[in-house]
């Protein structure tokens, strides 16, 4: 855990220090992709500025318990860093959703028929993201933190690490 916030550190303080004085990342007002991480899916972001955008993602994650469906929305701030084609973005949003609990036989031989939950969490999202040049496809790796009030009303901060590729147009 301590290795994991001490990267976290690590990686605030090369964001900062790479900061710019300038504005404008967010050149096409359309970008679609796909996300992979620990739930992957579909994600949609429409550019309002050259500084700010709005996100969608629609999301899958399914293990051999259980499976959950989320519809993400975020608003997104985005600023330049020294090196080019590179910039870094945070914002904050919301989910909603469903969580399935899949049917099993338990170690009695009990079974415990599937049952679901909706899923409801205030999310937050901090990010690096590289415009391939002369492509319109662009690289993200972001770390997308929520708080779930329904389900199991805990923080999740590592889990949601994500990797996404987008089509910008």
């Amino acid at each position: 855990m301590i290795r994991v916030l001490r990267s976290l550190l690590l990686l605030t303080i090369l964001v900062f220090a790479g900061q710019k004085e300038v504005s404008a990342q967010l050149t096409d007002q359309h970008a679609i992709g796909l996300r992979f991480g620990s739930a992957s899916g579909i994600t949609y972001r429409y550019s309002l500025s050259d500084s700010r955008a709005i996100e969608g993602i629609l999301s899958v994650q399914s293990n051999s318990t259980s499976s959950r469906f989320r519809l993400v929305g975020l608003y997104q701030y985005h600023k330049p860093l020294m090196w080019d084609n590179f910039h870094w973005y945070y914002g904050f949003g919301g989910s909603i959703g469903s969580y399935t609990y899949k049917a099993y036989t338990n170690k009695d031989g009990v079974r415990v028929d599937e049952s679901s939950e909706m899923s409801l969490s205030i999310d937050g999202v901090v990010g690096l993201e590289y415009t391939i040049p002369n492509s319109p496809i662009s690289l993200s790796l972001d770390v997308k933190p929520y708080f779930d009030f329904l389900q199991e009303s805990t923080i999740r901060l590592i889990d949601p690490i994500g990797f996404s590729i987008r089509y910008r147009f």
